[in-house]
């Protein structure tokens, strides 16, 4: 079809009452293409809640075309529906449709999803049967003013004086108005693309951007969204640890205040949420952000004092430094023996990967979370340490080396490991330097180069074709001659001391200067194995007990039950 153009669409409004009755005779349709329903109780109660407060839910984009006679299945509904020469098909606004006509009708309404009731004390949607019944009415009876006006005089007469409370809920519902737009039109496939277009338009809000628009911190600029970017700014300014995402900083803040990071943020700090307990009761956003900043602050830290992490760049798992940013927010300066097995935790981890719980990065992150609880530093260790985190560990795929992945993360952290030295001048790099050459860009691709322009055939993602420099434009594309021309500092301890810190050797780089590839690569591909199991080994020290703290043993009780046997 060329010429997809459509007449204006009519601009309409309709009350909550009217779209009731429309879904519940059959005339509201969702087309096949549409997504299924994924709502849930609280997604109903902020709708309804929204309504009552006469804020707005934004507009309906409907579709007007024959209906044929069919059984319906809307939410917990099933219409047995006639035809409608004017059916309503849903382009937009299938969520609160659905749930409207469930929440009140009395078949949808016996669905968990939709049932609400209202409490007149605390003016807010509930739970149906939460507490005394003689002030919390269903929604079903607000929505039906006979019913109310039975539920006041006959069941619950103590509660006359909150009628007009319950009056005013009803009002607010039937009457509440829902611009819609109708589209009138008969080939499908504009309603495709109409579709297609209403959910492509624009750039959905981030989670931390609905963090900060909701809960914004004192003294914040006009631009809320950019908070989360001023913490990552503000620890790569003090560590040179590279620009963490919003989107794992938001989490890391999460993780601090309860494990689960996939919560409800718009409810983080309301004066009501007290179904949901926090670890930091009575924080202000201000505090929150404040303390959430220092326990990631204390996590860096670790992760390069401790885990041979240097640079955000080199992080295997995100997820990881969430968990450790909740561990660090709850003991601050941990027992030195804890604080060695946080790093062998840290590094089995990041050996197994997600793929132990279900593949999914979330799942970990939100298992791992879970695990850290408040006022039990050690048996929080060692909760991190059970399965299905395990001492069975694989050496990460060096064949298949990529620098934006795990795997090769961790290669490039044993590297790194070797204190790599200059091609140029033979000093060591510094952290510094690592920082300021990544730059804000937070990958491995501007310092982890190639040595050969050209690898042979099946050698192409060996990680033995990489190597760590940190120095200007004009060596990247030189560093094969670089390496074969030998520069006049590089002899004797200095000539060794720069080809260890780079996995190399002089046997290794006479075959480079011999022009054998293949062997070149072979021979570096063996020494940097056993770089990667060295380090592996230092890190994860899987052939050791993980005891923990001898502070952790109640010495005292066990000395008592030696002298009640002897006695």
């Amino acid at each position: 079809m060329s010429n997809r153009s459509i007449s204006q669409p009519a601009a309409n409004t309709y009350s909550v009452v009217d779209l009731v009755a429309a879904a519940l005779e059959g005339r509201i349709r969702i087309p096949e293409f549409q997504r299924p329903l994924r709502w849930q109780w609280e997604d109903v109660r902020r709708l309804f809640d929204s309504i009552v407060k006469g804020y707005p839910i934004g507009n309906l984009l409907l579709w007007k075309r024959l209906a044929p006679a069919a059984q319906l299945r809307l939410g917990g509904l099933c219409i047995d529906a006639k035809q409608f020469e004017e059916g309503w098909w849903v382009v937009d606004g299938q969520q609160r449709l659905i749930s409207l006509a469930n929440a009140l009708s009395e078949e949808g309404a016996r669905d968990s999803r939709f049932s609400l009731s209202y409490d007149l004390r605390k003016q807010t949607f509930v739970h149906p049967n939460q507490g005394d019944e003689g002030h919390i009415v269903p929604l079903l009876t607000l929505f039906d003013l006979q019913r109310l006006i039975r539920w006041f005089t006959k069941d619950h007469p103590e509660a006359s004086e909150m009628l007009d409370e319950a009056s005013r809920i009803t009002r607010a519902i039937r009457e509440y108005k829902i611009p819609a737009y109708l589209v009138d039109q008969d080939d499908e496939a504009v309603l495709r693309d109409i579709f297609d277009r209403m959910n492509s338009y624009g750039k959905r809000l981030s989670k931390a951007e609905i963090f900060s628009a909701l809960h914004p911190v004192e003294g914040a600029d006009v631009e809320p969204f950019s908070h989360f970017q001023r913490i990552a700014e503000s620890i790569h300014g003090e560590q040179r640890f590279g620009i963490i995402d919003d989107d794992t900083v938001i989490k890391a803040l999460l993780a601090r205040r309860g494990a689960d990071v996939y919560r409800d943020v718009r409810i983080e700090f309301a004066p009501e949420r007290t179904r949901y307990p926090r670890d930091f009761e009575g924080e202000s956003p201000t505090d929150a952000n404040r303390e959430g900043k220092l326990a990631l602050s204390r996590a860096v830290r670790f992760l390069q004092e401790d885990a041979c992490i240097p640079h955000f760049s080199f992080l295997p798992y995100r997820y990881l430094l969430v968990v450790l940013t909740r561990f660090f927010a709850h003991f601050p300066e941990p027992e030195p023996r804890n604080r060695v097995l946080l790093r062998r935790w840290f590094w089995r981890a990041a050996l197994i990967g997600p793929s132990v719980f279900d593949g999914n990065w979330g799942n970990a992150m939100r298992t791992l979370s879970m695990r850290i609880m408040a006022g039990d530093e050690t048996g929080s260790v060692q909760r991190l340490l059970h399965a299905p985190i395990t001492n069975s560990l694989c050496l990460p795929k060096l064949t298949d080396f990529r620098p934006h992945w795990a795997e090769g993360r961790i290669a490039l952290a044993a590297l790194w490991a070797l204190n790599p030295r200059s091609p140029l001048t033979g000093e060591a790099y510094e952290c510094q330097q690592l920082a300021d050459v990544i730059g804000y860009d937070s990958t491995l691709r501007t310092v982890a180069l190639r040595i050969l322009r050209s690898e042979p055939q099946n050698h192409r993602y060996w990680a033995a074709n990489r190597i760590l420099v940190l120095e200007d434009e004009d060596i990247r594309e030189t560093v094969e001659n670089t390496l074969i021309t030998s520069p006049l500092w590089l002899t004797g301890k200095t000539q060794t001391s720069f080809l260890d810190s780079h996995a190399l050797d002089v046997g290794l780089i006479q075959t480079l200067k011999k022009g054998d590839k293949i062997s070149f690569l072979e021979g570096r591909q063996r020494r940097i194995e056993q770089v990667v199991r060295e380090f592996i080994g230092r890190m994860a020290e899987s052939d050791l007990e993980d005891t923990p703290p001898l502070a952790s043993f109640d010495l005292d009780d066990e000395e008592e039950e030696r002298d009640d046997a002897l006695a």
